[in-house]
């Protein structure tokens, strides 16, 4: 392909592109997104090139592998185009059955749709699946009808549209002001406006000007990121390109978690073909505006999320963070202005342009505009990725997207905002989703990591978790994060294991407020929020494991006992024979017994006690239990 020079090459390309398409001709898209990849997707795609091959179909049929387009619990996925048939947990072996009654015949594979779970109604369309129904795709729409390795078909759905748009309808100025006026807020964590970011970078006075896509998605169960990158990275791309235009900089970098590899390989590509089509390099599209972007591959550091330690790493140095006597669009990556937004921002960017900013505007909230995508996880019937308006309920999200608590359990809390966020009781669950809302409840939007938790969740237990998490990931340059969120974890592992005393909470409470005030950098300082949240919404349950040494929710390991209920035991044996401590006491036609010195708290008899007799139970706090007489404890061991 020749490099296109002018916006009307650009025009009558895509054109050229569009008429060999046949809007009727079947195409297959299968999601090749890592989470499909890792059920199976790569066979399933060489199985379908391989059938169409062998039914003569090559030229009748297109085959595609695409990008996340998210209901990842049921993949890998294949929907079928103009008819839009969806089909989930496909494997290689169901190919054959597809091609012949789907493509060949016009007919549907019944037992591939999706079955709704309380109507048992299957769903033809991909778009009628409740999980897509109740979304607003603006983002990840495109994901499962592009070839994610293809500039082409990108630019047949009018990639670099808003490229051309900017470079030839506009000024950098009015670029600038029309993503100002849209208030797209940066999706990667604080929400800071993105216009006004742009702004004081293009008001420094220092001439050479950064732009930088962050890519370094290190929220555990987060990966909205990814999957933008790597189904549709032409999209993040050329937001960045707009980007680098409307601030002035001639130079970009995607700093990407080596953990991606399927995310490097397609965003280096894109790049590549970007370059070949003249989308970057010198005097993109005639223009005269030069470009170029570099890959950084970073080592997998939570802490360079973070703005100052990204920029640190950038420059080869350890991803630590820095003093931020100025902001980094005024002095970031070598001293120079620098601005960094998330790959979700960056992805916005060219919708906005081409739609203009009263159209994204018209979603969201007063203070939130737009869609926003989340990264569905946790005990939720359909986990995976979805986008939703601005301003949606939690409710909404987790009972009509998600659909609601899996076995009948109870909701307990949705933690929002990774291992900074808070957790969000159920008397909030008509809270609007937005980051003002989300702060004033005490917990953030971040990148979009949403955990739903159940009954059985112990949030001292997820609080110690998430401490866990960011002591490990922290950069120990400053004492208070360092230091601090060491005695945290040190303290809530206590309390986990019956060893809390009074005055924990009070201690807890105090180095919560040292960390906030006093840490360098945004880790240490939003890193006690899941700490003060659950204790704001959950204070019962701290008390009960320290007062009490009590486990409400029969999670904690060392506050929970096995028993068997001598009503319901049946003497079938089974758990005697499965328990690996040798800790059951019993025979034939006589009552079991757990005995509490031996056990480990494994839960083997739980899991094997068949259901029907349901006789093991778990408790928590002191047992009243009679002892064991030392001649059944001699003859179960003799027996073992």
């Amino acid at each position: 392909m020749a490099r296109l020079n002018t916006p009307e090459a650009l025009e009558s390309f895509r054109q050229e592109l569009l008429s060999k398409k046949d809007p009727n001709t079947p195409c297959i898209s299968i999601c090749a997104g890592a989470g499909c990849i890792a059920s199976g997707a790569d066979e399933v795609i060489a199985a379908f090139q391989a059938e169409i091959e062998k039914e003569g179909l090559t030229a009748k049929v297109d085959t595609k592998g695409t990008g996340c387009p998210g209901f990842c619990e049921q993949g890998p996925v294949v929907v079928i185009y103009p008819e839009e048939t969806c089909y989930l947990q496909v494997q290689a072996e169901d190919v054959p059955e597809i091609v012949s009654q789907t493509i060949k015949a016009h007919e549907v594979v019944e037992r591939l749709l999706y079955e709704d779970p309380v109507t048992g109604e299957k769903v033809t369309r991909e778009s009628d699946i409740p999980f897509y129904k109740n979304q607003q795709r603006t983002l990840l729409c495109s994901n499962i009808k592009i070839d994610s390795k293809s500039i082409d078909d990108y630019l047949a759905i009018g990639g670099y549209s808003a490229l051309s748009k900017a470079l030839f309808q506009m000024t950098d100025v009015a670029v600038l002001e029309e993503v100002k006026k849209s208030n797209l807020r940066g999706r990667g964590g604080a929400g800071f406006p993105a216009g006004r970011k742009w702004e004081g970078s293009r008001n420094a006075a220092e001439p050479i000007k950064y732009v930088i896509v962050n890519a370094d998605e290190g929220d555990p169960g987060a990966f909205m990121d990814r999957a933008l990158l790597e189904g549709n990275p032409h999209s993040i791309l050329e937001g960045l390109i707009i980007g680098g235009f409307a601030v002035g900089a001639q130079e970009g970098y995607v700093y990407v978690r080596q953990e991606y590899p399927l995310a490097v390989e397609n965003i280096n590509l894109a790049i590549k073909q970007a370059e070949a089509y003249g989308f970057l390099g010198e005097n993109i599209l005639g223009s005269g505006f030069n470009f170029k972007v570099i890959v950084h591959m970073g080592a997998g550091a939570f802490v360079c999320g973070e703005s100052t330690a990204l920029m640190t790493a950038l420059e080869g140095r350890v991803g630590e963070p820095r003093p931020k006597y100025t902001r980094s669009n005024i002095k970031g990556l070598w001293e120079r202005p620098s601005v960094l937004n998330n790959v979700e921002t960056w992805a916005n960017v060219p919708l906005i342009i081409n739609n203009g900013a009263d159209w994204f505007t018209t979603v969201g909230t007063d203070g939130s505009k737009g869609t926003k995508i989340f990264s569905l996880v946790g005990k939720i019937t359909n986990t995976g990725l979805v986008e939703v308006p601005m301003g949606i309920t939690l409710r909404n999200i987790i009972y009509n997207i998600g659909g609601g608590i899996p076995e009948g359990k109870k909701f307990k809390a949705v933690q929002t905002g990774g291992p900074s966020g808070g957790c969000i009781p159920e008397d909030q669950l008509d809270l609007e989703v937005g980051f003002d809302e989300l702060t004033k409840a005490g917990s953030m939007m971040g990148s979009g990591g949403m955990i739903v938790m159940d009954e059985d969740t112990c949030m001292v237990d997820v609080a110690r978790y998430f401490i866990e998490f960011l002591t490990d990931e922290s950069c120990g340059k400053c004492i208070p994060c360092r230091e601090g969120l060491r005695q945290m974890h040190r303290i809530l592992t206590n309390i986990t294991r019956g060893k809390g005393k009074e005055g924990d909470i009070e201690l807890l409470e105090e180095l919560s407020e040292t960390a906030i005030e006093a840490s360098l950098c945004a880790l240490g300082k939003s890193a006690p929020n899941p700490f003060l949240s659950t204790l704001n919404y959950f204070r019962d349950e701290y008390e009960a494991h320290i007062r009490d040494k009590r486990c409400p929710a029969l999670s904690c390991k060392d506050l929970v006992s096995y028993v068997i209920d001598p009503d319901k035991c049946q003497a079938c044996m089974i758990c005697l024979r499965k328990c690996p401590a040798d800790a059951i006491i019993g025979g034939k036609k006589k009552i079991h017994v757990v005995d509490q010195e031996k056990c480990t708290n494994c839960g083997t008899c739980l899991e094997v006690c068949p259901s029907r007799f349901g006789a093991v139970k778990i408790v928590s706090g002191e047992l009243d239990l009679p002892p064991i007489p030392e001649e059944e404890r001699n003859i179960a061991r003799k027996s073992n």
